[in-house]
């Protein structure tokens, strides 16, 4: 007879999900233990690998996860009929919105590219490409002549990301400027950017 699920199952599996990002965050995914992982979610080993039967299932789903509910954050907050300067500028709030306390998540994304399986890789980069893609379609809106000459789309999408992707490193709420200015800041140097380039 099938196990079934325990009803706070996708409770404990999301506390589960959060404390194992900031093991591998903290101390690396090579030296980081599943036991470490048990004792900071305050389970038992035997409960973990019922949930998860390698670290390297617990990576992936960590990776997933964030990117999966990063996606339906990014398509909630669209506004298709918006200008796409608006649209925009939306996008990278949200982007930036949805970092929020998930820094851990994000730092497992960026350094766990080894870890992942051929299959896994190929799932992870369908929900990027989805979400890069929704940024690519605007600033092409933007600037249809990105592609016209050269293809120079991807290259500005990807500069975008790169100021979005590593504001973990140096953003501090107690800092100058609020999530929303800065997301506002880069919108703005992507928008005067891309206007300017040929």
């Amino acid at each position: 007879m099938a196990r079934t699920r325990a009803i706070d199952f996708e409770e404990k599996q999301r506390g589960i999900l959060s404390s194992a990002a900031a093991v591998f965050a903290e101390i690396g995914m090579e030296k980081a233990s599943m036991a470490m992982i048990a004792s900071r979610s305050n389970v038992s080993k035997a409960l973990l690998y019922h949930y998860y039967p390698s670290k390297d299932a617990l990576i992936f789903d960590i990776i997933r996860t964030h990117l999966v509910e990063l996606d339906s954050a990014i398509e909630a907050a669209d506004q298709p009929d918006a200008e796409p300067e608006k649209r925009l500028r939306l996008l990278v709030r949200q982007m930036l919105e949805s970092y929020r306390d998930a820094d851990d998540h994000h730092k497992v994304q960026l350094n766990a590219s080894g870890t992942l399986s051929a299959e896994q890789v190929t799932e992870i980069q369908s929900i990027e490409r989805r979400i890069v893609k929704r940024f690519s379609n605007i600033i092409r809106d933007i600037n249809p002549d990105l592609s016209r000459e050269r293809p120079l789309l991807m290259p500005v999408t990807m500069s975008l990301f790169g100021m979005m992707n590593w504001v973990y490193m140096w953003f501090r709420p107690d800092g100058p400027i609020s999530r929303d200015e800065y997301a506002d800041i880069a919108t703005t140097l992507v928008l005067e950017g891309v206007k300017a380039v040929k």
